[in-house]
């Protein structure tokens, strides 16, 4: 099969963005899962390659995804001239980085919704940065959801055998308890069930986490387990998934991890996030440095591929040249794999 093309967005422009994706694109892997063209500043990326000691590496400006050479040691970008390289403050949010990383953002999916390319990767943006410059988004998959009118959709975490999805993500806790409705958690069952098969498992496992702590203790501590989450697992069932649960959220992410499960349901943002972000962010205390950021943030449901790095903007590390690149290295493998999955569904 022809190699996907994968839209990257380079992120905020201000935040380790451009320096991870020069020191991803300086992999020769890279090449070899697709053909990726980086949407974002070209001026930032020939300061970023100094910065990150690869200066050969050539930046390849384009106007159009035809003119991309896909060849390595050579950076496509899809220049969107938005800032000033010489005077942007790196690692601070501002209104013209705000608005740059999201107008990377509108332009990747335009890109993919017109099928210039396969698959789309972001890496960060921030949040309070894209508000002040007038684009009222809490993240990127709200973004995705708007710019392809999808209504159904979820999160999906992945790092290594571990995949988690996310029955809500960004809402308070106490609204993401009113979230729990038998009709969300099947839709996320569902959705969960396809992007594992997406990913060559051909018979995914299915784990669906409760709510309550001892999945509420048959109603004495909640009974959410009770009316709704058990029926959408039993729904689930019927329709033929391998759906199981719910189960205490304290212990089936080690049994995920143990090869139990291909996947979780999780009920809320941070269920799911802090047990992949644990194993994926790996600090080495004696050297005073991150040895791993790794993982990735995959949008279900959309008409495009969309993968993420699961971590943020880290303004604290920008312009130190010391940023990981690995969840950015994991979101292009993953793009690249579930961009042919779909393409073969297409031929």
């Amino acid at each position: 099969m022809i190699k996907p093309i994968l839209g990257i967005t380079m992120g905020d422009p201000a935040s380790i963005g451009p320096e991870i994706t020069i020191k991803a694109m300086v992999r020769p892997e890279v090449y070899d899962w697709c053909r990726p063209l980086v949407v974002g500043d070209a001026a930032m990326l020939e300061k970023a390659k100094k910065l990150v000691g690869h200066d050969e590496v050539v930046i390849h400006p384009v106007s159009d995804v035809k003119d991309a050479l896909f060849t390595p040691g050579t950076i496509d970008v899809y220049d969107m001239h938005l800032v000033d390289a010489d005077k942007l403050p790196i690692g601070q949010v501002s209104v013209e980085a705000g608005n740059a990383a999201f107008q990377y953002v509108k332009k990747v999916i335009e890109l993919a919704n017109e099928d210039q390319v396969d698959g789309t990767v972001t890496n960060a943006l921030n949040k309070e940065a894209i508000n002040l410059a007038g684009h009222h988004y809490s993240g990127h998959t709200e973004i995705y959801a708007h710019y392809t009118g999808t209504k159904k959709y979820c999160m999906m975490l992945a790092h290594q055998n571990m995949r988690v999805t996310h029955v809500s993500t960004h809402v308070s806790l106490r609204e993401a308890c009113d979230r729990v409705k038998k009709d969300r958690v099947l839709e996320v069952i569902r959705l969960s069930n396809e992007a594992c098969k997406d990913l060559g498992i051909e018979k995914p496992r299915v784990a669906v986490a409760g709510l309550n702590p001892h999945c509420g203790e048959n109603g004495l501590f909640g009974d959410e387990e009770i009316k709704e989450i058990t029926p959408a697992v039993e729904a689930a069932r019927a329709e033929g998934i391998d759906a199981s649960g719910p189960f205490p959220p304290d212990s089936i992410f080690s049994k995920l991890r143990g090869g139990w499960y291909d996947i979780v349901v999780c009920m809320y943002h941070d269920q799911g996030h802090i047990p992949l972000k644990v194993v994926g962010f790996v600090y080495n205390q004696q050297e005073g440095k991150w040895d791993a950021v790794e993982g990735i943030n995959v949008t279900l449901g959309l008409p495009i591929v969309r993968v993420s790095v699961d971590h943020g903007t880290a303004f604290d590390q920008a312009g130190t040249g010391m940023a990981n690149e690995l969840s950015l290295l994991n979101s292009i493998d993953y793009a690249a794999r579930l961009s042919k999955a779909r393409l073969a569904k297409k031929h």
